[in-house]
């Protein structure tokens, strides 16, 4: 079973610029963290500083693009990962391992679709797709295939530069992980600071900005919802 671990901090917390000491310093622990999970590590990246995002949303017909993050969001996402577990009790495990833990809270999420990508690079961009908690659907209705077959019709159309993604399965089945003093917190539920709920992802690859803001326009998003925009960190530089 693959579990989207989404790790988020406060959206005032301040973020270590990739190429600093402090940043390098953060990436070792993550480098650890993960030669100690190994292979239950299934995809994963880090994400530049929520100001440089871009958000999308629909209405009336035409994609509306602003700079920065969802302006009602307490708390932002920094990266994710995705586990390969057994069950949640392994993720779980392994979820209280990954160092920001210890900083903010980690949102476990049974994923119900996963396409699988390699190692992020410089052009790669991640696309979160957030809905409001009640206008989340359902696997297994008529709701859910038809918006699949929406996002298989982006995926015809921009295949090329889509290098991986996933959907999740609703807000009800997440667990919140977090670390306090040494103690494993666990509660049922997404993050209570979000006003929405994380619904999938896309990575793909785009030039620049602009090129990266025109191809998540394109991304199916529910009258609710919104597309999060946000360059992916390149830790092979």
């Amino acid at each position: 079973m693959h579990y989207l671990a989404t790790l988020a901090g406060p959206a005032e917390a301040s973020t270590a610029e990739p190429g600093s000491p402090e940043f390098d310093a953060e990436i070792q622990r993550y480098a650890d963290f993960e030669q100690q999970a190994g292979a239950a590590i299934a995809g994963g990246a880090a994400l530049y500083p929520v100001e440089t995002a871009l958000t999308v949303r629909h209405g009336a017909g035409q994609a509306l693009i602003t700079d920065g993050p969802f302006a009602e969001q307490a708390e932002v996402v920094g990266g994710f990962y995705v586990l390969d577990c057994k069950d949640l009790d392994e993720a779980i495990q392994l979820a209280r391992l990954i160092p920001a833990a210890t900083d903010g809270p980690i949102e476990l999420r049974p994923m119900v679709m996963y396409s699988p990508h390699e190692v992020p690079g410089a052009d790669w961009w991640m696309a979160l797709l957030w809905d409001q908690p009640d206008a989340v659907i359902a696997p297994e209705t008529p709701e859910w295939d038809a918006a699949v077959a929406e996002h298989r019709q982006f995926g015809d159309e921009h295949g090329a530069v889509i290098r991986g993604g996933g959907a999740v399965l609703p807000p009800s089945t997440a667990t919140t992980v977090r670390v306090r003093d040494g103690e494993v917190l666990i509660s049922d539920g997404p993050f209570p600071e979000f006003a929405e709920v994380v619904d999938g992802f896309y990575l793909f690859t785009a030039p620049d900005r602009t090129a990266a803001a025109e191809i998540a326009a394109r991304i199916p998003c529910g009258e609710k919802g919104h597309v999060e925009v946000r360059q992916v960190v390149d830790l092979g530089a």
